[in-house]
């Protein structure tokens, strides 16, 4: 998308505001709609959008403004429908917009690793605790089972906690028992209470706490021994997460490196899975 388009500044005016499922469906229907954005009234808006008038309302308060005429005349400066400031150049539609989103929080990774010491740092805290406990709730629980699953190939003893409720603290008491020192953590918006309450209760239990996140600004930060961020887009109704995904590939690359027996591991696997047939060749 053209940086000087209409729709490219109603795509920085939305960037940065964290937006609930329907307040980012009307921020599409208004990028997809640039040209008349400015001059649709609430009611239009909704119905384009096919929510109620008062979440346009609410989207508008969300953004930073006393209501929706405030962000209608504010969108009438800086984002005019005259097809005169369409840039001749290249467009992006919306699925386009989240791709390139992406594309650019994992150059924004790719310069946060240029120094491997916190990743480093980190390979070595997973690798050293048996058993390792890997924490995700909600959103963050693909992540987190997504890390255990590969973990497990090469880790002896990896417990993923990917369900909050009254037994959560229960198994993070189970896992310090048998004597487990360091605790992975993955944590996405939106932040379930439940998330920040369980590392909370993992560092007064004595465990390190090692935490992949949106946002060194994310409220698990307090509870994080070591917080590695990684940006997630927010262009589509959903959180896109490819940096965090690949930054728990990185840890888990960093943690093979602190396990001598990791390659022997992947090594038996391989054979064990060839012997029962487990893949289509």
């Amino acid at each position: 998308m053209s940086g000087s388009s209409p729709a490219a500044r109603l795509q920085r005016l939305f960037e940065g505001h964290r937006l609930t499922p329907t307040q980012r469906r009307i921020a599409h229907c208004m990028v997809r709609r640039a040209a008349d954005a400015p001059f649709l009234s609430s009611v239009e808006l909704a119905e384009l959008a096919g929510v109620s008038q008062p979440s346009v309302t609410r989207f508008a308060v969300a953004l930073g403004f006393d209501g929706y005429p405030a962000l209608r005349r504010h969108l009438r400066e800086v984002a005019p429908a005259d097809a005169e400031q369409e840039d001749a150049g290249e467009t992006y539609n919306e699925y386009q917009q989240a791709v390139r989103a992406e594309i650019e929080n994992l150059q924004h990774l790719s310069d946060l690793l240029a120094d491997p010491g916190p990743v480093e740092r980190a390979g070595r805290l997973l690798a050293g605790s048996r058993p390792l406990p890997v924490l995700g709730l909600r959103a963050a629980s693909s992540q987190a089972r997504g890390f255990g699953y590969f973990a497990a190939k090469v880790h002896p003893d990896v417990r993923v906690l990917d369900e909050g409720g009254s037994m959560l603290l229960d198994r993070i008491d189970s896992a310090r028992r048998a004597g487990a020192t360091a605790l992975m953590c993955f944590a996405l918006p939106r932040h379930p209470k439940e998330c920040v309450e369980a590392l909370a209760y993992a560092g007064e239990q004595g465990f390190t706490v090692v935490t992949v996140a949106d946002s060194a600004f994310a409220p698990v930060a307090k509870h994080s021994d070591l917080l590695l961020p990684a940006a997630i887009g927010s262009g589509l109704s959903f959180d896109t997460v490819c940096a965090p995904m690949l930054l728990g590939r990185v840890l888990l690359e960093a943690m093979c490196d602190e396990l001598p027996e990791a390659q022997a591991r992947l090594e038996e696997f391989d054979a064990r899975a060839s012997a029962r047939g487990l893949f289509v060749e």
